[in-house]
């Protein structure tokens, strides 16, 4: 496939993701609204015709971008739209939708959260075990402060609680962000056994790794619609099961189970 020469193949899980401000924005081909890169998600075609989701904006060709939540890409499939908006977007190009482009388009982005937190583990930049979390939390080590869905709220708060200190905020009521990954998801991404919580190291000043990983799970949390994504704490989303047939891999997501604050 040709790739234009206005397009530039970048993966923004290699590398870090262009910043709000780097000028770096696309429209969504379906609510019309633009935003930078990041915040959206790309579409590519196959070589033989077929729409795929392409969360790393990597795949070669013309692509478009979508920025809406699950619900409101189900609609568009179901009614026509997004088969127009597409159409449009890819110069009347013979196309495949698959109906289950959504379940797609969520494992995708799940994936690619997932592979952002296995690189930021292998650069030293990820924290776990909720002792050495909260001793680092306390101590203004830890950027960003991840819950898996399934984790307890007194696990929650405890950790919550050691931030805020750490981040001399107390009494602003500041929490951690509750992924839409429960623990098995993230022991697969991470290669570790019951990653209920997990820091991403850095402080005030040095946002770089919690951006990169803030940035994949505000995409993913906002498509799946939790109700205060991308800062707030996300209701759990069962993924488990959705994976295209063709991106066969570990399951995304299992069954709750207690959290044992100490085990973490």
């Amino acid at each position: 496939m040709r790739t234009p020469h206005n397009e530039r193949l970048t993966s923004d899980i290699a590398e870090p993701s262009l910043s709000a401000d780097s000028g770096s924005e696309r429209r969504c081909i379906l609510s019309g609204e633009t935003a930078p890169r990041e915040a959206l998600v790309r579409l590519a075609i196959s070589p033989d015709g077929l729409v795929l989701p392409d969360p790393a904006a990597k795949a070669p060709g013309r692509g478009a971008w979508i920025g809406v939540s699950r619900d409101v890409l189900e609609t568009a499939l179901s009614d026509g739209h997004l088969k127009r908006a597409l159409m449009r977007a890819f110069k009347g190009a013979p196309l495949t939708i698959p109906d289950d482009l959504a379940a797609r388009v969520e494992g995708g982005l799940a994936r690619h959260l997932c592979d952002r937190l296995g690189l930021e583990l292998r650069s030293g930049n990820i924290v776990m075990g909720s002792a050495r979390i909260e001793e680092q939390a306390r101590s203004g080590r830890i950027s960003a402060l991840l819950h898996a869905s399934d984790s307890s709220e007194d696990g929650r708060r405890k950790l919550d609680q050691a931030w805020r200190v750490g981040r001399e905020v107390e009494g602003s009521g500041e929490r951690g962000q509750v992924l839409p990954l429960d623990r098995t998801a993230l022991s697969v991404a991470l290669g570790r056994d019951n990653v209920v919580h997990l820091g991403v190291a850095g402080h005030a000043g040095d946002m770089r790794a919690a951006t990169r990983v803030l940035q994949a799970v505000s995409r993913l949390s906002r498509f799946v619609g939790s109700a205060d994504a991308p800062a707030g704490a996300a209701d759990k989303v069962d993924i488990s099961g959705r994976d295209t047939p063709d991106q066969n891999g570990q399951p995304l997501s299992g069954s709750p189970v207690d959290d044992e604050y100490v085990k973490d």
